[in-house]
C-alpha cells in the first residue's frame, strides 16, 4: 500500500515494516539533531508494533499487518507575547494548561473517523446483492463512541486507544519541544486475534476488511482540523467547538462508572460532564457534588 490518501493529509508521512514503539521512534527523531525535518503534523506508522505501549504502563502488541499504531507530532508552542508558530505565523502556541485537551481531540477525530468506516461498510453491504438480507443489522447501527479520556469503543468493545506524551523543551526553552499523540487502531483482527475479550476490530464490527488508507486519512486530516482550530482559538474548548464536539461524541457522559484512581481509591457515581480543562465531572453516589477527575482507569457499568 502506499498510502496516498494519508500522505497528502500531513507534511511528513513516515511508514516503517517494522517498529518497537512508533512513539519511541517519533519522540526520538523530533528531538534529535534532524528535529527541524519534523514538523507540526509530522507522522510515523507501522503495522507491526512489538513494544507499544498503552494508557498505566500497560503492553500493546498485536500480530502482524492486522492493526495499526500511528504516531502524530504536535508542535504547539507555549503562548507567550510575540511568539507564533514558524510554520504558522497567523496561529499563536497553546498555553500549557491547554494541553490536557489534547488527547481527547486525538479521540474525538478516530471516533468520527471509526464511524465514518463503519457507515461506508453499512452501504457496501446494502448495496451488495449477497449482504442486502443482513444491512438491518449491519454497523450503521452499532454505537461508537470515545470513552473518556481516549479510547474509542463499538458497541462496547474497545477498537482503538491513544496514548499522548509529552516531549522535554529544547535547550534554553521553557515550553515541550512537542506532544507526540499515539493510537493503535484494530484493523483485521479476527475472534482468535483480540487481546482481550472486551475488544473488538474494523473486520469484526464492520463485516468486511477496511480501507485502512482511508480511515487514517480521515482520522489525521481531522485531527489536525480540529487541533488547529482549538490552538487559533488560544486553548478554548468552547469557543473553538472543541467542547462541544467532544461532549457530543463521548459515550462516558451520563453513564453510571466506576473510576480507579491513582492511589488505589474507587469512585462509583455518575459521569455529569467535562470541566474547562476536560476532565470528567463524576457525582458520587454518597455525595452532593461532582468530583473533578483529572486521570483514571474508567469502567462503563453498562457493559460489566
Amino acid at each position: 500500500m502506499d498510502w496516498e490518501r494519508s500522505r497528502a493529509a500531513v507534511p511528513r508521512f513516515e511508514f516503517l515494516e517494522r517498529a518497537g514503539s512508533t512513539n519511541d521512534e517519533l519522540r526520538i527523531a523530533a528531538t534529535g539533531p534532524d528535529a527541524e525535518g519534523w514538523p507540526h503534523g509530522a507522522v510515523i506508522v507501522t503495522d507491526e508494533q512489538t513494544a507499544g505501549r498503552g494508557r498505566l504502563g500497560r503492553s500493546w502488541l498485536a500480530p502482524s499487518g492486522k492493526t495499526l499504531a500511528i504516531s502524530l507530532l504536535l508542535r504547539p508552542g507555549l503562548l507567550r507575547p510575540g511568539l507564533l508558530n514558524p510554520d504558522d505565523p497567523g496561529a499563536a502556541g497553546l498555553p500549557l494548561d491547554a494541553y490536557g485537551w489534547i488527547p481527547l481531540i486525538a479521540g474525538a477525530a478516530m471516533t468520527e473517523a471509526v464511524r465514518r468506516e463503519l457507515d461506508a461498510a453499512r452501504t457496501a453491504a446494502a448495496a451488495s446483492e449477497d449482504g442486502a438480507d443482513d444491512a438491518a443489522d449491519g454497523p450503521g447501527l452499532l454505537d461508537v463512541e470515545l470513552k473518556w479520556p481516549n479510547d474509542v469503543l463499538v458497541s462496547g468493545y474497545k477498537v482503538c486507544g491513544i496514548l499522548s506524551e509529552l516531549l522535554p523543551p529544547a535547550l534554553g526553552e521553557d515550553a515541550p519541544a512537542g506532544v507526540v499523540v499515539g493510537a493503535g487502531l484494530n484493523l483485521t483482527l479476527d475472534e482468535h486475534d483480540l487481546p482481550t475479550l472486551t475488544s473488538t476490530s474494523l473486520l469484526l464490527a464492520g463485516g468486511r476488511r477496511p480501507d485502512a488508507d482511508g480511515v487514517l486519512a480521515d482520522y489525521l486530516s481531522g485531527f489536525l482540523a480540529l487541533f488547529d482550530a482549538y490552538r487559533a482559538a488560544g486553548g478554548d474548548a468552547v469557543a473553538s467547538g472543541v467542547a462541544a464536539r467532544v461532549a457530543e461524541l463521548c459515550g462516558t457522559i451520563g453513564e453510571e462508572v466506576r473510576v480507579e484512581l491513582p492511589g488505589g481509591r474507587m469512585l462509583l457515581g455518575t459521569a455529569e460532564g467535562l470541566d474547562g480543562d476536560g476532565r470528567l465531572l463524576v457525582l458520587g453516589r454518597e455525595s452532593d457534588e461532582s468530583q473533578a477527575v483529572a486521570a483514571g482507569d474508567v469502567t462503563h457499568l453498562r457493559y460489566e
